[in-house]
């Protein structure tokens, strides 16, 4: 089995043109071919692992409950597009009401790809929010999905359980842009991390040439403005997190938009 390697994070899935942290969003990003789509995970009250960013529905939904203090049943009737239609003046039939799903509904749309004409596959990159790794970890093993997943974190604890867990398991490690890049360095080879994901305003010509010569890849987070990803490019940053993969890939391939194999909401119904 081959996955793609492209270098294009989806963040949140396609994010830019659909609801953040949607089923939408992580089908659209699977159909523009992104290699990875970065998903946040929290627990609800019962402990259900389930996919958004922020610890309460107050940014994204119709009504503002605490992830922690409500059940599923209860989160799952919240309408999680809300502010992404209301912002883009969009109608309940353009964008339709969705609920936050489960992080094992997101593992099965990853297990459910068919083939593509190049016969490779997109991956997940969980993102724990909360202390909850162990039972992630539990999930993946019970749906036997191992070569599905990879984990981004800025907390080197949980990699470092992750690849003490599986050492094959891809791991991206997040880091402010004022790090220390030789510290970071370091550390990503003691615990077998081999990526450093770096804040996009704090990367430079140096700390690119430093992470190859450690023999490491090096990422850019969150970046969505065209210029920038160009920028960061050619410095030789081989991963970039963005809301906006489609812009990115096209970026990447000079050629032909890619822009036609986005599904519209109505469509990935």
């Amino acid at each position: 089995m081959e996955f793609f390697k492209n270098g294009v994070t989806a963040h949140r899935g396609n994010s830019a043109q659909l609801p953040e942290n949607t089923m939408l969003a992580f089908i659209s990003a699977v159909s523009i071919e992104a290699d990875w789509i970065e998903a946040d995970i929290r627990q609800t009250a019962e402990g259900k692992l389930i996919v958004l960013h922020d610890d309460d529905t107050k940014r994204l939904a119709n009504r503002n409950l605490s992830i922690k203090n409500v059940t599923y049943a209860e989160l799952e009737a919240v309408d999680i597009a809300y502010q992404f239609r209301f912002t883009n003046q969009l109608t309940i039939e353009q964008c339709p009401k969705l609920p936050v799903p489960l992080l094992s509904d997101v593992i099965n749309l990853m297990k459910s790809q068919k083939l593509t004409k190049s016969q490779h596959f997109t991956r997940l990159s969980i993102h724990p929010k909360v202390d909850c790794i162990d039972k992630v970890i539990q999930l993946i093993e019970d749906m036997n999905a191992m070569i599905w997943v990879g984990f981004n974190d800025s907390n080197l604890r949980n990699l470092k359980q992750v690849k003490a867990w599986n050492p094959e398991i891809s791991a991206f490690w997040d880091r402010p842009a004022d790090s220390d890049i030789d510290d970071d360095i370091e550390m990503a080879r003691e615990f077998g991390v081999e990526s450093i994901i770096i804040q996009h305003d704090g990367i430079t010509s140096p700390k690119v040439k430093s992470v190859h010569s450690a023999g490491l890849e090096v990422g850019a987070w969150t970046v969505n403005d065209l210029s920038t990803m160009e920028n960061l490019l050619e410095l030789g940053v081989d991963r970039i997190y963005t809301d906006c993969p489609i812009d990115l890939l096209v970026i990447k391939s000079q050629s032909s938009p890619l822009g036609e194999n986005l599904l519209n909401p109505s469509q990935q119904l």
